[in-house]
């Protein structure tokens, strides 16, 4: 998850492609080069564990837009895939 928030932070759009599971990952992503990601707070984790397949994550995640502070709050479904951790799905809200 936080190497996800750096890379919506840095704009690796690579980065972010590779973290997607492959089933739900789109076949281009854009990024919004007014979008300033400002700050992470992880509410919550479930699972994703060493021995876990599957985990969950709830975050908050602050930006400024046109000048306007703004907040994405959601709760993140991750899996294992090739052995590593990728974004399955969000939902927003908690």
């Amino acid at each position: 998850m936080r190497s996800r928030y750096t890379a919506f932070a840095s704009a690796e759009v690579d980065y972010l492609l590779y973290s997607w599971h492959p089933a739900t990952r789109p076949a281009t992503l854009s990024l919004n080069p007014a979008q300033h990601w400002t700050g992470l707070d992880v509410l919550a984790t479930e699972a994703g564990g060493l021995l876990d397949t599957e985990g969950v994550v709830e975050f908050r995640a602050t930006y400024t837009l046109d000048g306007a502070s703004e907040t994405l709050h959601e709760v993140s479904q991750f899996g294992r895939h090739d052995t590593r951790w990728v974004y399955l799905s969000g939902r927003f809200g908690g």
